[in-house]
């Protein structure tokens, strides 16, 4: 009878673990030679103070070359030595250091963990040799997110020390002003535009019609935004910017995470700085502008509101357009029809205010998900004009042409470049294709004829610019109800439909205190 008995294997245990350090180091020459000796002095003495390890060698790249895998030959030459089963740990100061992306992070990780390879990442205080397969993976947005938070943290540190000393800038700088040397300084060109605003205004144009004027003009905005708004005139006149000044932390974003950015109504402390920057206005006319927009809201707000909704309000039932009502000192609307008895419909009565209250609730909701609900739905008119034209296969022909001769046009531009074409037929054969091009193009336009489905998009697109500029949290606009509200449809005692530009209609409730009643 054979006897079989079991030889247990026993597990070699390395004598010292084969440790790699990984930095980043700054692209210039002499602070890169100061940088990479201190790292190296740094690693060394690690290994030093940690008998069980070894230091291979400490791969460094150059700061400039951390944004993509093809141009870090450090890193690179790294993933060879583990693969070559050369690196048992790899050591790093941040996540950041090694990626710079979630998806790259992933990918090396799981490579790593695959070929035996821990990775220690000093300042996260995280140890992936300590890590489950599941957790590998969520590890990415984890580290992500604690980075964003210290990153976080430390910027808004820093803004508040600085606006506190009254030396922060803006990053963006207001219509009129440009950014030169991190330091603002007037645009002649747009400061000539805020004057003929600050002007138009105390000659008695209101804010919507000085949108109109500058849009007629076709003055042109800033940051790519096409069109004037009521709102935006109203935002450039009360701006203390346009007379030297600046009111720090008008906004101010939250700790935890994601981050929300809110409206400062006292949470945190405002900043006022005087001649802070040039200034485009007087402080005369800047204060008169301001007095006048005092004595136009407090004598005509209640008026102009109720304007507002002149013409506006449906009756679900006969069509007819709601009319105003005082009683006992409230404002109401009712059916015009059914208030002169000209038709017998079960008509409602709706509280003004309750109007302007659901609006807003409409409007706030709608902005914070403008992304999820305008940006698809212009999407899906685009591609949709597109394929309804009727032009389309001699536009995408078109196109095929123009691209091949630009393609010819980069070709003769190498060959000139290394000496192979001569100047004067590099001039030639270039002007030929440029005129091509411009043909075609001229050509391209005529296709393209514009539709209603056209002006629809623009429609829509206008919308979504005026969206993203409106201020969440500042209660009801006037000048946005005016230029977004086609009409109003009054469904049930609880719930009134409100018809936006494009078509789109969004369902607000009433609250339970301004609930419609029957007549």
């Amino acid at each position: 009878m054979k006897t079989i008995t079991e030889i247990t294997a026993t597990k070699q245990e390395p004598e010292y673990i084969r440790l790699a350090a990984y930095c980043r180091v700054s692209s210039n020459s002499e602070d890169q030679l100061h940088s990479f000796a201190a790292q190296i002095q740094y690693y060394t003495e690690y290994a030093q103070k940690n008998p069980q390890y070894r230091l291979v060698d400490i791969y460094a790249d150059e700061g400039i070359t951390g944004t993509s895998m093809n141009k870090r030959d450090e890193l690179n030459r790294l993933l060879r030595d583990c693969k070559n089963g050369l690196v048992d740990r790899i050591i790093v100061k941040s996540v950041s250091r090694l990626a710079r992306n979630t998806e790259e992070l992933l990918t090396m990780l799981r490579l790593l963990s695959e070929i035996g390879v821990s990775v220690y990442f000093e300042e996260n205080g995280i140890d992936t040799n300590m890590m489950s397969s599941e957790m590998l993976v969520t590890f990415p947005g984890m580290a992500a997110q604690q980075e964003s938070l210290a990153i976080s943290g430390n910027m808004r540190w820093s803004y508040k020390k600085r606006m506190e000393a009254g030396e922060f800038n803006c990053c963006a700088p207001a219509y009129g002003f440009k950014l030169v040397d991190g330091k603002m300084e007037i645009d002649e060109t747009e400061a000539a535009t805020v004057r003929n605003i600050f002007d138009l205004y105390l000659q008695g144009f209101g804010k919507q019609s000085i949108a109109n004027i500058l849009n007629g003009c076709n003055v042109q905005r800033n940051y790519k935004r096409k069109r004037w708004h009521g709102f935006t005139i109203d935002y450039i006149l009360k701006n203390e910017r346009y007379i030297g000044d600046a009111l720090l932390q008008k906004t101010w974003t939250t700790n935890e995470f994601p981050f929300k950015r809110k409206n400062n109504n006292g949470e945190q402390p405002k900043y006022y700085v005087e001649n802070s920057n040039p200034a485009i206005i007087s402080k005369e006319k800047f204060m008169a502008v301001q007095a006048l927009m005092k004595r136009r809201t407090t004598g005509t707000s209640k008026k102009k509101m109720s304007y507002l909704l002149t013409g506006i309000i449906k009756c679900p039932e006969c069509g007819r357009f709601f009319r105003r009502q005082r009683l006992n000192g409230k404002t109401y609307w009712i059916c015009s029809g059914k208030a002169s008895g000209t038709y017998q419909c079960k008509s409602l009565r709706v509280k003004e205010e309750e109007v302007f209250n659901a609006f807003t609730i409409m409007i706030m909701k709608l902005s914070k998900n403008i992304d999820y609900i305008l940006k698809p739905l212009i999407k899906q008119v685009d591609e949709l004009l597109l394929c309804s034209n009727s032009n389309q296969y001699r536009v995408q022909e078109i196109d095929r042409q123009i691209a091949d001769l630009s393609a010819q046009n980069l070709l003769i531009a190498r060959l000139h470049s290394k000496g192979i074409l001569g100047v004067s037929d590099y001039s030639q054969q270039s002007a030929e294709i440029s005129n091509k091009i411009a043909s075609l193009r001229s050509n391209r336009k005529k296709h393209l004829s514009r539709s209603k489905d056209d002006e629809l998009l623009d429609e829509l697109k206008t919308f979504y610019e005026m969206l993203t500029e409106y201020d969440v949290g500042s209660g009801f606009d006037a000048n946005l109800f005016e230029q977004i509200i086609s009409h109003i449809i009054v469904n049930n005692n609880s719930e009134l439909i409100f018809i936006l530009p494009g078509g789109i209609e969004l369902t607000e409730r009433i609250r339970e205190r301004g609930r419609c009643k029957s007549l």
